[in-house]
């Protein structure tokens, strides 16, 4: 099957390519990357409708173009990326599993002493591009939660799946899963 999800974020629409997760489930794939124009107006449109807060996080990888964004567009000088694995320059290194949809094997969190200490006591908002069901959020809390820190928000571009009936997440449009010929699953 060669077929496309026309979707609208943010004022601007794209065309999202199924992608199959089996014979019977397809989701559509959300790649910011490289997309300047898109990952600008969702940033700005998150920022509208976010808690206050002192330090963002996302984890690695898709995140993190709007991470920055979000980051850049409010006047911070600081962000924090939970790594897919602990990296020489980190100290006292703090880890928790993931096992999430788009990823065919069980991932490590990882964060260093730093951002530990930057995240201890403050109010934190994590961001990402998509949750489906919801494992890297899950993963997410648990660090932050881990060193400290008081989650103000869970904020994503898209929700999908189940995670569109969530109370806990802001989103900024809804992403159906698709059946095997294509068809958003209601």
């Amino acid at each position: 099957m060669d077929k496309n999800y026309t979707i609208e974020i943010a004022g601007i629409k794209r065309d999202l390519p199924l992608c199959k997760l089996n014979d019977n489930l397809y989701i559509a794939a959300f790649i910011m990357f490289g997309d300047v124009e898109l990952t600008k107006k969702c940033a700005e449109a998150l920022l509208a409708v976010a808690p206050e807060y002192d330090v963002l996080i996302t984890a690695e990888s898709k995140g993190i173009p709007l991470l920055y964004e979000m980051a850049r567009q409010a006047g911070n000088n600081y962000y924090i990326v939970a790594r897919k694995g602990p990296k020489l320059y980190m100290k006292d290194v703090i880890t928790t599993q993931v096992d999430s949809i788009t990823t065919d094997h069980v991932q490590t969190l990882c964060l260093g002493s730093d951002d530990a200490e930057a995240m201890r006591g403050k109010r934190v908002l994590v961001v990402d591009d998509v949750i489906s069901t919801g494992e890297s959020l899950a993963a997410l809390e648990t660090l932050i939660n881990q060193v400290g820190g008081n989650i103000v928000g869970k904020m994503t571009v898209l929700a999908e799946g189940d995670a569109i009936e969530r109370k806990d997440i802001t989103y900024l449009a809804p992403l159906p899963l698709f059946d095997g010929e294509g068809n958003p699953i209601k």
